[in-house]
């Protein structure tokens, strides 16, 4: 069977989620006259990056809600017992100087080009729909998808199964005759093989070293060597690109 519709991943897979987290908090760290309490810029983008991390685990497990989630970073990030309004407040401000970091990798349109006539396309992302449906027409890429589903509306994330299959339901395609093009080797790689779908690894350099084990997808440096392989489909067979 052949790859019909190709499903993304959007956060440091089409857009460069890392440096726009990265520097949208630098300026509002020396914004917020937040600096001060760590030897450098880096110490304290990496304390909340640990922190994001934590709590996208806890929200992907079912543990609190996204707003929760969003919640408790800033809480746990400034020591603080902050109101609910008081820690939106903080991460409204925050976001104003991230949406100014925003932009897509320069691979990303060539693919989407290169396989717009030929393949459906779609995003499944562990986020939720309003903030991905803002993000993705900022960017101008929201109409080039026939169905944005995310885990906080799903109620089930990557790398859960249910979640890939719901992907597939909305296309109205068997999970083999879909691809799954994500950044992460476990929960984009790993969840969209055992899903049953053509799982795609782009590494952009942004997984940990300790998350990719054994990775059951093909797995590619730039978006360039999508269509080739997903015109291929060389999952039955043929060795994988992941090296």
């Amino acid at each position: 069977m052949s790859i019909r519709a190709v499903v993304w991943d959007v956060d440091d897979t089409l857009f460069d989620y890392t440096s726009a987290d990265r520097e949208g908090m630098r300026a509002h760290l020396v914004a917020e006259g937040l600096l001060d309490g760590y030897t450098s810029a880096g110490q304290a983008l990496a304390r909340w990056r640990e922190i994001t991390d934590l709590q996208w685990a806890r929200f992907s497990a079912g543990e609190a809600t996204f707003e929760g989630q969003r919640r408790d970073r800033v809480r746990i990030f400034l020591g603080a017992e902050l109101t609910d309004e008081e820690a939106d407040a903080w991460f409204r401000r925050y976001l104003g100087h991230y949406e100014a970091a925003w932009s897509v990798f320069p691979d990303v349109l060539p693919a989407l080009e290169a396989l717009s006539a030929s393949h459906r396309h779609a995003v499944l992302s562990n986020s939720s729909i309003a903030v991905q449906e803002h993000k993705l027409r900022t960017l101008g890429l929201l109409d080039r998808f026939e169905a944005v589903l995310c885990a906080a509306e799903l109620g089930v994330s990557k790398p859960e199964a249910g979640a890939f299959l719901a992907a597939c339901e909305a296309l109205g395609l068997p999970p083999h005759e879909v691809a799954y093009v994500g950044d992460h080797p476990e929960i984009d790689g790993r969840g969209a093989a055992e899903a049953g779908l053509l799982s795609v690894w782009i590494d952009r350099g942004t997984a940990s070293v300790r998350a990719v084990g054994e990775v059951v997808a093909h797995r590619i440096a730039t978006l360039a060597e999508l269509p080739a392989l997903v015109r291929a489909d060389t999952r039955f067979g043929a060795p994988s690109t992941f090296g």
